[in-house]
């Protein structure tokens, strides 16, 4: 009988680690399936670079994006976006002679005394990367050129910056002027989002008029950015390129900002101390293998786990309007390998502003790949007459509930659809118990009639003597006795 005990209970352990072993495999599965794969880029020339998408600040690739380097004439993105936000295009500019006589390197050879219109400048320093006129401009802005210089670090500073310094307004070799590409691609990235800038920037050429020193000629700019114009070859021609801005010291060699857009999404891609042409033979390279690797997807197009048909006549009276949408704009960035439903989501509220509720934002692989904002459409609703409360008082209360009903219905939707392993280690445990139990029970029909036997046993009859001396009837005839 023991060496019977002992094979059996060697059975159910054995069974039991193959359980064991099930779960653990079906465990890996579990966790395999939901490794997300990311594209790995090429290898380039620059000592730094970085891909980024404008609209959702996703980062697609990075070599040492937080390095310092020398940004050169890139340098002159920045000064450009603060003399559009701090004049008008309008103003008449008065070139200085230190505007003049205090830089050196590219220009237009402008004369002391000499004016331009803001917009004027701007041309000349973002397509011909003129050095005085980007002294004039910051003179013109600020004062004089130490105040504009603080401006520029404190907008860097405001916009995330955290490797930044400058120390002047073109880009000049200067150790105490230097940045990083991902710093870079902040400022050219909120830079791009200006509409005057991003005209400007992206402007082939432009024919600045005569001035009152230049009375019988008018300039004429072209694009110093060759990915965008042919101005010494055609070689580096992009038809992606919207514009962007060059930039070259023997210290900082060639660094580049480039803008490109292709299928609804748009890049900038920053390189530095590249070697050569190497600014833009890395450029296209990182740029086709950003394009050709991810792909935008709309969230409202996509969200397939809210549905507003059935919130629509929630706390409204079966208005057909909601009270609440996602916000069309709202993109994600995925792998062209994923899909939608590959993303991860949560309901986050970091907005002060009362007509964005919320958002959903979109992870996957570890990364914040998009999001859209959970808006007020501002619904209109007709008063309906209570009896105890002021009808827009319980109006008011009803939209607000509803708003609230809605959100967590959308967060709940979200999380029921998205997988989780958990439930799924809950079932396979849930599996093995139960073939425990089919064990035991096989166990208990093949010894069937040996429990029968002792059963059978314990429930023998007990003798009746026995039965009349335990009875309180006996007790009763002893104490007649």
């Amino acid at each position: 009988m023991k060496i019977k005990k002992i094979k059996l209970w060697k059975r159910l352990l054995g069974c039991a680690g193959a359980i064991a072993v099930i779960i653990n495999s079906f465990s890996g599965m579990a966790q395999g399936a939901e490794l997300q794969y990311w594209p790995q880029g090429p290898e380039v020339q620059s000592s730094a670079a970085i891909v980024m998408e404008m609209n959702t600040g996703l980062i697609l690739y990075e070599k040492n994006i937080h390095d310092v380097h020398y940004p050169a004439s890139i340098t002159k993105i920045l000064t450009a976006l603060l003399a559009i936000e701090n004049s008008s295009m309008d103003e008449v500019v008065t070139f200085s002679k230190d505007s003049v006589y205090k830089t050196e390197g590219s220009g237009i050879a402008r004369d002391v005394g000499e004016e331009m219109t803001m917009e004027q400048c701007l041309y000349a320093v973002m397509l011909a990367s003129a050095n005085e006129c980007a002294y004039a401009v910051a003179e013109h802005v600020a004062g004089d050129i130490n105040s504009f210089i603080n401006m520029m670090n404190e907008r860097a500073a405001a916009l995330g910056c955290q490797n930044t310094h400058f120390n002047n307004c073109n880009g000049l070799p200067d150790e105490q002027h230097y940045t990083s590409v991902y710093d870079m691609a902040l400022i050219a990235r909120e830079a791009y989002f200006n509409e005057t800038f991003r005209i400007i920037c992206g402007t082939k050429t432009y024919t600045i008029p005569f001035t009152n020193k230049h009375v019988d000629e008018e300039t004429y700019l072209q694009n110093h950015h060759q990915m965008l114009y042919p101005l010494k070859t055609r070689e580096y021609l992009y038809d992606y390129c919207l514009g962007g801005k060059t930039g070259y010291t023997t210290a900082a060699n060639s660094t580049l900002v480039t803008y490109a857009e292709k299928d609804n999404m748009t890049l900038v891609c920053v390189v530095m101390d590249a070697p050569g042409s190497g600014h833009y033979e890395d450029t296209r390279a990182l740029l086709d293998f950003s394009f050709d690797n991810f792909k935008k997807m709309n969230v409202s197009e996509n969200e397939t786990s809210y549905d507003s048909g059935e919130e629509n006549k929630i706390g409204n009276f079966n208005n057909s309007q909601p009270f609440v949408s996602l916000d069309e704009q709202g993109s994600v960035i995925l792998p062209v390998t994923a899909e939608f439903k590959d993303a991860d989501s949560q309901i986050i509220y970091d907005y002060a502003d009362s007509d964005i509720l919320g958002s959903i934002q979109y992870t996957y692989a570890d990364r914040i790949v998009g999001r859209a904002d959970i808006v007020s459409t501002d619904a209109q609703i007709e008063q309906f007459q209570f009896h105890d409360l002021d009808a827009s008082e319980s109006l008011a209360e009803e939209e607000e509930e509803s708003t609230e009903v809605l959100i967590e219905k959308i967060g709940k939707k979200i999380s029921h659809v998205k997988f989780n392993l958990n439930l799924v280690l809950y079932i396979l445990a849930g599996i093995g118990i139960i073939i425990i139990l089919i064990l035991l029970i096989g166990l208990i029909y093949n010894n069937f009639y040996r429990i029968k036997r002792r059963i059978k046993m314990f429930h023998r009859v007990k003798s009746p003597y026995k039965e009349i001396k335990q009875s309180g009837g006996h007790r009763k005839r002893r104490k007649r006795f």
